[in-house]
């Protein structure tokens, strides 16, 4: 069992507490930033103050990740993490609410993440061997969704009986707990780099990016999916099925696609693959039942069981590409590889989120939904038309 390796048991809780943390901040700065501030437009504000710079710095990130130790890129960006939210959490407990400082805090924060996930991503092969992989990706995706199950309501709670602010606190303290657990990693020593400067490491990692024929092509798949699916999803999803079932529904639909992301994720934990991205890919597509069921205007029990399916087919599909990723990427490329597979992902979802309203308002949200949800199974089983992602073996 992966657990049992030391470096990896320490990589694991420091990851837990982290998540878990974490899980409480989206509602809690929700809530905080609503109540001191009165003003939904600080609470665009400061999520956009997260997210700009998290995308501006992500090919750095993954230079960053290439270049030096990846346990003291994380130890580093958990402690600033910390830091940040320490102030936030500071901030909005003493009554000091000012949008400029919880903005200029979120800035940071939003920044050193772009830090983070590529070095995440590569140092699980530095703590496990490559045929152990598929399960400490299992292992660490089921974690996340158990995470997501229980933090929100955690959340609430603490909200409810403490105010937002002592909610952030906790996240804060949690990322402190997570940089004490992460800087007992072992230290391995980067690649040698080439002294040519940043620019020309980010081309080089372009260059890698596409000339591994499997790579780009599920990349950009997933650039296309978020593009179609969260926004869509995120707006829609609520809207609608409150117009049909009432507001309770949409927390069961959300409850029961995490309980899918839980199950698959143990499934995927003892799965032995020889075409991982094959199946992946394949099993990828049922991650848009939960679009056409929301599209055809199910019931909210059909549509459960759709958002159960689609919670089947993101676990399978994000276990199978982290684990391909870092078995055949080379470690010396994988810190900017993943930086340029997250930064087309997540760059395409604000611009659905911008695009979904106006499509709704002209073509209506069912229909809006439903040709989202047409338009996510092309996109995950296009990749299958390269041989290179039908044929790719598990190491």
């Amino acid at each position: 069992m992966v657990l049992f390796t030391p470096s990896f048991r320490a990589f694991y809780l420091g990851r837990l507490v982290s998540l878990a943390g974490g899980a409480m901040t989206p509602i809690a700065l929700a809530f905080a930033v609503l109540d001191a501030s009165g003003r939904p437009s600080d609470l665009g504000i400061v999520l956009a103050c997260q997210l700009v710079p998290h995308l501006a710095l992500l090919l750095v990130g993954g230079v960053v990740a290439d270049r030096l130790p990846r346990r003291a890129v994380l130890v580093v960006a958990n402690l600033g993490a910390g830091l940040t939210q320490g102030g936030i959490a500071l901030v909005l407990i003493t009554g000091g609410y000012r949008l400029w400082l919880v903005a200029g805090l979120a800035l940071l924060a939003g920044g050193l993440e772009a830090f983070t996930s590529p070095a995440l991503r590569g140092i699980v092969p530095e703590l496990v061997g490559s045929d152990q992989l598929q399960r400490a990706n299992s292992l660490l995706s089921a974690t996340r969704s158990a995470v997501l199950i229980v933090g929100p309501t955690v959340a609430g709670l603490v909200v409810v009986a403490a105010g937002g602010g002592w909610a952030i606190a906790v996240d804060a303290v949690s990322f402190v707990a997570a940089a004490a657990f992460l800087s007992r990693l072992p230290r391995v020593a980067p690649a040698p780099a080439a002294g040519a400067g940043l620019l020309h490491d980010i081309r080089d990692g372009w260059r890698v990016f596409v000339a591994i024929p499997w790579v780009w092509p599920v990349a950009l798949a997933y650039a296309v999916i978020n593009l179609v699916n969260v926004g869509p999803w995120q707006i829609l999803g609520p809207s609608l099925t409150q117009q049909r079932s009432g507001e309770a529904a949409w927390g069961m639909v959300l409850s029961v696609r995490a309980v899918g992301l839980l199950v698959m994720s143990a499934v995927m934990y003892k799965l032995a693959l020889r075409r991982p991205l094959r199946f992946g890919r394949l099993a990828g597509a049922l991650g848009a039942c939960s679009l056409l069921a929301l599209g055809l205007g199910l019931h909210p029990v059909a549509l459960a069981a759709c958002a159960f399916l689609g919670g089947v087919g993101f676990a399978a599909s994000g276990i199978t590409w982290e684990s391909a990723v870092q078995q055949h990427v080379p470690s010396a490329h994988l810190g900017r590889v993943s930086s340029i597979d997250d930064l087309l992902s997540f760059a395409a979802i604000p611009a659905g989120q911008l695009l979904v309203g106006p499509a709704a308002a002209a073509w209506g949200g069912a229909k809006v939904a439903l040709c989202c949800g047409v338009a996510f199974v092309v996109a995950a089983l296009a990749p299958l038309g390269v041989r290179a992602v039908r044929t790719l073996a598990a190491t």
